[in-house]
């Protein structure tokens, strides 16, 4: 018998601009399914990281590699049987096909709101080397889910701690034991 149809993995990426809380919202899933957590962040190349923290807005070329390291991550969780939640930006479509290469069942949480809101978060956030002048250029790349997508959207107003609620009942997504 396949070992992955034995022990089903289910792989979620909580997706959206910079800011709108993918990374925590993805944690929180996380925790509270017991799937090994990552963040997309972490993928990147030394050269994408100091191209955004110069401001400069990654093109296809830049983000083609950094997302078939992540498409390749998820397929290696899927053989072993591990279920996954990414904190990832997706913007695009042809970006998601990427990702769902590694994991065809991949579900999409799209953390959506409006730049307003995601400008007062950015000028509050510290530590991080995506900064607020890039975000225009993030909402400009932004292809909402389509229809045949399989996603959600939820609205960013939430707290964290709602959103994570509300994506694990949307997906039917079985929380851990504890």
């Amino acid at each position: 018998m396949d070992s992955a149809r034995a022990n089903p993995a289910r792989h979620v990426v909580v997706m959206g601009v910079s800011g709108c809380g993918k990374s925590t919202v993805a944690r929180l899933i996380a925790e509270r399914t017991g799937f090994l957590f990552a963040d997309a962040d972490d993928y990147h190349s030394e050269e994408n990281v100091d191209r955004m923290r110069r401001g400069v807005p990654l093109n296809d070329a830049d983000r083609i590699p950094w997302l078939n390291r992540l498409a390749w991550w998820l397929a290696h969780q899927d053989r072993l049987g591990v279920s996954t939640v990414l904190a990832c930006s997706a913007l695009r479509r042809s970006y998601r096909d990427i990702l769902r290469s590694g994991a065809p069942d991949l579900a999409f949480v799209h953390l959506d709101g409006p730049m307003q809101v995601i400008q007062l978060r950015l000028a509050h956030r510290a530590g991080h080397y995506m900064p607020a002048s890039l975000l225009e250029s993030q909402y400009a790349a932004l292809e909402p889910l389509k229809a045949d997508e399989h996603g959600l959207v939820l609205d960013l107003s939430q707290t964290p701690d709602q959103l994570a609620g509300e994506a694990i009942d949307q997906l039917g997504l079985t929380p851990a034991a504890g």
